[in-house]
C-alpha cells in the first residue's frame, strides 16, 4: 500500500473561515476536557492509601475506570444532548481529537513524552476528516462534510489512480491549507544497493560533507531574519493580553516564523536532489538529533533542522530510486578511511585528518564521510546479488570484493578507500 500526502492551499470566503474556526474552537474544548478528565484521574491515586495532602486532594471513586478513548467517545456522544454546540461539528472529527489526544498518552508512557498539552486558540490549529463523500475534488473546489465545497489552489495535480483517503485542514500564519492523504493498493519495492556509494557526514561547521569530497556550508535561516524577529518580539512584550493590538503582532512573528520554515524545507529538497544525483546509494549517520538540541549549541540545531534533512533525504532517495541506509555513527572521526587505522580522539578544534599508518591526509569531516561510506558498503555487501564493478562472481559479496582487503592502497582505488564507481556506467553493473 503505496500512500502519499499532498498539500494544497485552500481560498475560503468570509463565512467558510468562520465555520473553519468555529470547528477549531469546539475541537479545543472536546480536547481540553478530555485531556482534564485524564489529568484529575491520575491526580487521585496519586496520594498514598494511609495519608493525604495537607492542602487537598482530588477524590474519584476507587471503581472508576479509566477514562480511554471508548469511554470518553461514548461520553461525547450522550453530551451532544446537553451541550448543542457539539452537534454543530462533524462527529468523525470530534472523534479523530479524541484519537490524537489517545495516541499522544500512548507516546508519553511508552516513549517518555511529556503530559499532552492544553490548547489555547492559537495552539490547535488543525483537524481531520478521516472520510470524504465519492468524487469530493474538482479542479477548482474541494467538499469537505457540513462544509461543501471549498475553492483551492490546485498546484499538481492528484496522481492517476490514487484515492483521497483522509483530508486535515490546516490553520497556518499565511492563511489555511489541505493535507490529503492518497492511497495506492500497489506495492513498490524497496531501492536495491547498486551504482556510486556516497556517504553523507552532518555538523555544524558544515552542514554536509560527502565522500567525494563536496563540502556544503549551514546555511543561518533564522540569523537572516533575527534581528526583524527580536524588534517584533519586543514590542510584543508592551502589548495588552488578549488585546487586538497583540493579536495582530502575534501573526505577523508567526508569518515571520513559516518564511523561515518555508524557506528552511526548499533549501533541504534542492540539497536531498543534488546528493542524489549521480548516487545509487546514500549512507548517513544514525544519530538521534533531539540530543543535539539540549546543548549550548540548541538553536543552530534548530535552525539547520538535521533530522528533518534526513527524514526529506530518505523520501528523495525512495523517490530516486536511490538506496538509503543509516550505519552506526561511532568512531567515524576516530578512524582512518584509508587504511582502516584508529587515529585517536580528536578535539573540535582539529579539523584535518591526517593518518600516520598510510600518510593520507584529508578534511575531518571528508574523512567521516567516506568511513560512513565505507561501513555502509560493509552492511550491503552481505545482501547484494549483482555484479558490482565488473566482477565475475554473482550471489553475497563480501566486504573485501567491494573495497579491496586494503582498502585503498590499491592505486586504482584513488585515495577513497574503494574502487571508484563514478566512471562505471549503471549498464556495466546489472
Amino acid at each position: 500500500m503505496l500512500t502519499m500526502t499532498y498539500e494544497y492551499k485552500l481560498q475560503p470566503t468570509a463565512e467558510q473561515m468562520t465555520v473553519i474556526e468555529h470547528t477549531l474552537d469546539v475541537c479545543r474544548s472536546v480536547w481540553n476536557f478530555a485531556l482534564r478528565q485524564r489529568k484529575d484521574w491520575c491526580s487521585s491515586r496519586r496520594s498514598p492509601v494511609n495519608a493525604c495532602s495537607l492542602r487537598s486532594e482530588y477524590i474519584i471513586s476507587a471503581n472508576e475506570p479509566f477514562p480511554s478513548y471508548h469511554k470518553q467517545a461514548k461520553q461525547l456522544t450522550d453530551a451532544k444532548s446537553q451541550y448543542p454546540h457539539l452537534k454543530t461539528v462533524h462527529s468523525q472529527v470530534l472523534q479523530q481529537v479524541l484519537r490524537t489526544l489517545d495516541r499522544a498518552w500512548d507516546d508519553m508512557k511508552a516513549r517518555g513524552f511529556g503530559f499532552p498539552r492544553f490548547k489555547n486558540k492559537y495552539r490547535m490549529r488543525s483537524f481531520v476528516f478521516p472520510q470524504l463523500g465519492k468524487e469530493p475534488v474538482k479542479d477548482d473546489a474541494i467538499k469537505f462534510p457540513k462544509f461543501g465545497w471549498i475553492k483551492w489552489r490546485q498546484s499538481r495535480p492528484i496522481p492517476e489512480g490514487f484515492e483521497v483517503k483522509q483530508a486535515r485542514i490546516v490553520r497556518k500564519a499565511s492563511g489555511y491549507f489541505v493535507m490529503l492523504s492518497l492511497q495506492l493498493n500497489v506495492a513498490i519495492p524497496q531501492p536495491m544497493p547498486q551504482g556510486h556509494p556516497r556517504g553523507l557526514d552532518l555538523g555544524f561547521d558544515k552542514f554536509v560533507a560527502t565522500s567525494d569530497g563536496e563540502e556544503i556550508k549551514r546555511p543561518r535561516f533564522l540569523k537572516t531574519k533575527q534581528r526583524q524577529l527580536k524588534l517584533l518580539q519586543r514590542r510584543l512584550k508592551n502589548k495588552q493580553n488578549g488585546s487586538n493590538n497583540r493579536h495582530k503582532l502575534n501573526q505577523k512573528i508567526a508569518r515571520l516564523h513559516q518564511r523561515i520554515s518555508d524557506h528552511r524545507k526548499d533549501w533541504h529538497f534542492k540539497l536531498a536532489h543534488h546528493l542524489c544525483e549521480g548516487a545509487g546509494m546514500i549512507f548517513v549517520e544514525d544519530i538521534n538529533f533531539v540530543s543535539w538540541q539540549r546543548g549550548m549549541l540548541s538553536r543552530h540545531s534548530a535552525d539547520a533542522g538535521f533530522g528533518q534533512f534526513v527524514h526529506r533525504l530518505e523520501w528523495v532517495c525512495w523517490k530516486t530510486d536511490t538506496y538509503f541506509a543509516k550505519v552506526n555513527k561511532d568512531g567515524t572521526s576516530q578512524t582512518c578511511p584509508n587504511c582502516g587505522a584508529h587515529t585517536g580522539k580528536k578535539t573540535l578544534e582539529i579539523r584535518v585528518h591526517h593518518c600516520d599508518e598510510c600518510g593520507y591526509q584529508t578534511t575531518r569531516d571528508v574523512a567521516a564521510s567516506q568511513e560512513i561510506r565505507n561501513r555502509g558498503l560493509t552492511a550491503v555487501g552481505q545482501t547484494v546479488v549483482e555484479n558490482v564493478c565488473g566482477l565475475d562472481a554473482t550471489g553475497s559479496i563480501s566486504h573485501d570484493a567491494l573495497v579491496g582487503t586494503e582498502r585503498s592502497r590499491n592505486p586504482d582505488s584513488r585515495g577513497l578507500g574503494i574502487p571508484h564507481f563514478k566512471d562505471i556506467k549503471r549498464s556495466e553493473m546489472a
